[in-house]
């Protein structure tokens, strides 16, 4: 391009992140993101010019002007350009870089004419944004179009060559002269929208050859689909095309396969481009053998687990699951309270989470995961404080040997790989497991809220009451005297009567609705298109924080109408200061502890670590599914180790035993997750850090300090965000799909293996027989004999494995119960339709 000094400079006319962005001339601006469409003219042309072009791979070189140096010497040495052409080739592509340009200065004069390409990829090795560049243009001083493909052995920024600080892997460079049938920019964007494909951009990475680079071009041409200059009438008529583009990405993403011979039969033997990934729940045969690989995977990673959290998005998930995290752990304890006499409590609960909490965090394999009590843990102490009081045992003190049972069992378990039994766990159980323990977040905070209508119901009329001299909101006192004949005794009982207040529910209704929807529509809005980019992200990522704040300030100005504040306790008292210290004698506090009971405790140990087991191996299968792209690993060896020791430690100074929290946990790994752009976001990859949990354990300890401040949040509030995490952990789960899917026609099903593959009339039984087995978990959680809802969740496992072979075949199980993202269909001649399943964690 000239400026209106008629100096040359390159202009940036493409630009891809993920989808292509165009800049418009006449307007000066850039245009939305768009799908890429190529000619096939010029990906033959790229392909061409390839072969006979000039390759550099690994080159140190860390300038722009020492990149072009040796591009230009080596161009020369191949003669494909003349020694007398270096200095202005040279020239050109050292010209000044520009962002954007006057729409009056593009008029092209004097036969130059230079475009720029920018791509923005990720390095799955090192996980930075790195960028590719791609220069093309007209220089009539040149004879004949040559080309440049450089790979730097280690991404830099070259100065003044993008518009953001971007490192640089990747430069291509396409320059000849006007008169030939060369169509530099058609053939610059094919380029760009190479490097913008994964499967390229990773061959280009390991690429030690020209040929494999012409190989991976010769893929994506293999993987493209060519119009026939035929007219297009209607949308409608695209519909094929895209499900057959469906088919050559799903047969791309998948391991190449070839057919063998052995024993007398044709086996189908994969073939991969590397090595499959290490199975976490695989058995190495040898004491701890499971632990110890989990530590090594992971503490690899553990100095970009301290960086990674230098993010805003992290910053906005602290804010968050803070609240997440406080909430439950008050409630809870209020619960616990109630249910054991005071032996244990909130300040009990919240010491526990926080230390806990920062330990684990501090250590853990998997430090997204978010610990916290549950409500099946409530049951059992509820349970045992009753058995307890029945045989006249010390509560308190029993925990202890029955921390004591938890320290051996998992040892013998991560001993011993137990772990492995998580791999029986499929999908079939997670998910009923995951719209459990959503639904029962839903369905609690309408049941507060419902608590909050019958204490203060709505008053129609209450001007009489207005009308009044005295204060009819004042608290009443009622004095009650009752004298017995037997042993002449009086005794005075005093009941404080507090009058409902009005308008109390429906401003406790609209700030959980408000703060729902708040929260809800912020994290919409992250993805839409108005406002710029930064903006959008920052207000999504705080979403949480910015609706409980404008709550806060509702609450605040209306004054004439109460609503209940969050209750935190003062101080680092126990609950129960007159019966119990912070240290627990295992031999009895106020009597001797019976010796048979230590070696009972072994009983209800066991129940307890059912409970820890399933519902923190089931939180991080649901964590690590494929489709969430977490890169460090797993923990399924060392967390429970790490999860089940501290609780059964720690039960030495009489605070509660933890669990790993799935809502809690999900929404926390949602919080950190980065969405790519485009009209239809997808997950690029979880921020895994552990700094953002550290930070959360720390401030819920700090909760106690923090009375006067936290006692202005209405609880309501944080009503409506129970409400957003029970509504948000709905999201990417298929059982919740396939039930929405009962009320859809068929005409209107996505294109997924589990609808498309699979009858429909099967898929609605299969997705039935889920809801029956979600309906038989709700009932026994809401009974007496809660206790055993983990043994019934244990039996949809067994429940899953009966109904293969029998109500449905293992095609429609395969097609039904796998990661849709890891699903390959087969055909071959004479034989049935069948699909491969590969789930690595």
């Amino acid at each position: 391009m000239k400026d209106n000094k008629q100096e040359t400079y390159w202009q940036e006319t493409g630009r891809w992140q993920g989808y292509e962005e165009s800049f418009d001339p006449q307007a000066g601006v850039w245009g939305s993101s768009h799908i890429s469409y190529l000619t096939f003219k010029s990906l033959v042309q790229l392909r061409r010019t390839m072969n006979t072009g000039v390759t550099i791979f690994d080159c140190e070189e860390k300038t722009l002007a020492s990149v072009a140096e040796k591009m230009v010497s080596e161009m020369i040495s191949k003669k494909l350009v003349k020694p007398g052409d270096k200095q202005g080739l040279l020239n050109s592509l050292l010209q000044t870089h520009s962002r954007s340009a006057d729409p009056e200065s593009q008029t092209l004069t004097g036969g130059v004419d230079l475009k720029r390409f920018s791509v923005n990829e990720r390095s799955d090795e090192t996980d930075r944004v790195e960028a590719s560049m791609v220069l093309v243009g007209a220089l009539d001083f040149l004879e004949k179009p040559t080309v440049a493909f450089v790979r730097l052995k280690e991404a830099v920024v070259l100065d003044s060559a993008l518009e953001a600080p971007v490192p640089v892997r990747f430069l291509f460079v396409l320059v000849g002269p006007s008169h030939t049938d060369m169509d530099y920019h058609e053939t610059g964007r094919a380029m760009a929208a190479l490097m913008a494909d994964k499967v390229f951009n990773q061959a280009a990475v390991q690429a030690k050859s020209v040929k494999d680079l012409t190989e991976a071009v010769a893929d994506f041409m293999d993987c493209s689909i060519v119009i026939p200059p035929t007219e297009i009438q209607n949308e409608a008529m695209l519909s094929s095309i895209i499900s057959f583009q469906k088919k050559l990405l799903q047969d791309r993403l998948q391991p190449r396969e070839t057919v063998v011979q052995q024993d007398g039969k044709k086996r189908k033997v994969s073939i991969s481009t590397g090595p499959p990934p290490e199975d976490p729940l695989s058995r190495t045969g040898r004491p701890f053998g499971g632990m110890i690989r989990d530590m090594k995977k992971r503490y690899q990673h553990y100095k970009s687990d301290i960086t990674d959290a230098l993010n805003a998005q992290v910053l906005a998930a602290i804010i968050f699951i803070y609240f997440a995290a406080l909430s439950p752990a008050i409630t809870f304890g209020g619960l616990l309270a109630d249910k054991v006499e005071n032996m244990m409590g909130v300040p009990e609960l919240l010491i526990s989470t926080s230390i806990q909490g920062i330990i684990f965090c501090f250590i853990a394999a998997q430090p997204v995961l978010v610990i916290g009590f549950s409500g099946p843990l409530l049951v059992f102490e509820e349970a045992f404080f009753a058995f307890c009081k029945s045989q006249e045992i010390e509560y308190i003190v029993g925990r202890v040997w029955v921390g004591v049972w938890l320290v051996i069992i998992v040892v013998i378990i991560v001993a011993f790989e137990g772990s492995f039994l998580v791999r029986f766990i499929s999908r079939f159980t997670q998910e009923i497991f995951s719209i459990l323990i959503s639904l029962i977040f839903i369905y609690e905070t309408f049941a507060k809220l419902g608590r909050t209508f019958r204490a203060h119901p709505l008053n129609l009329n209450y001007a009489h009451l207005n009308s009044s001299v005295e204060n009819p909101w004042q608290p009443r006192v009622e004095e009650m005297v009752i004298y017995d004949n037997a042993t002449g005794n009086t005794t005075v009982v005093i009941n404080t009567i507090r009058p409902p207040y009005p308008n109390t529910a429906l401003l406790s209704m609209c700030l959980m609705l408000g703060c729902f929807f708040i929260a809800y529509f912020l994290r919409q809005f992250k993805n839409g298109t108005f406002l710029p980019g930064k903006v959008r992200r920052l207000m999504g990522d705080f979403g949480v924080p910015i609706a409980i704040f404008l709550m806060i300030v509702v609450d605040y100005n209306v004054e004439d109408t109460y609503t209940q504040k969050l209750v935190v306790p003062k101080g680092l008292m126990v609950s129960n200061p007159a019966v119990r210290g912070w240290l627990i004698n295992p031999f009895g506090e106020h009597q001797p502890f019976p010796v048979w009971m230590m070696f009972a405790c072994c009983v209800p140990a066991l129940l307890v670590f059912i409970l820890i087991f399933l519902e923190s191996q089931i939180t991080t299968l649901i964590i690590s599914k494929p489709e969430r792209k977490m890169v460090k690993g797993s923990g399924f060896h060392f967390d429970l180790l790490v999860l089940v020791g501290m609780g059964g430690l720690s039960a030495i100074f009489g605070v509660p035993w933890l669990s790993a929290a799935t809502v809690r946990s999900v929404t926390h790994a949602n919080a950190l997750t980065v969405m790519s752009k485009g009209p239809k976001p997808v997950i690029e990859k979880v921020m895994e850090q552990r700094i953002s949990g550290i930070v959360v354990a720390l401030l819920v300890g700090l909760s106690i300090l923090m009375e006067p401040i936290l006692k202005m949040i209405p609880m309501s509030a944080l009503f409506g965000i129970f409400l957003y995490m029970g509504v948000t952990s709905l999201n990417g789960i298929q059982l919740w799909d396939r039930m929405l899917l009962l009320l859809i026609p068929k005409k209107y099903h996505p294109d997924e293996p589990y609808a498309t593959r699979v009858s429909t009339g099967r898929m609605h039984l299969y997705t039935a027989i889920q809801i029956v087995c979600l309906a038989v978990l709700w009932i026994v959680k809401s009974s007496p004999i809660s206790l055993a809802l983990p043994f019934i969740l244990i039996l949809t496992i067994p429940l899953r494995m009966f109904m293969t072979g029998r109500l449905f075949t293992e095609l429609e199980m395969k097609c039904l119960d796998a990661d849709d993202a890891k699903v390959t269909f087969e055909e071959e001649p004479g034989q049935d339709v069948y699909c491969e399943t590969q789930m690595p964690l």
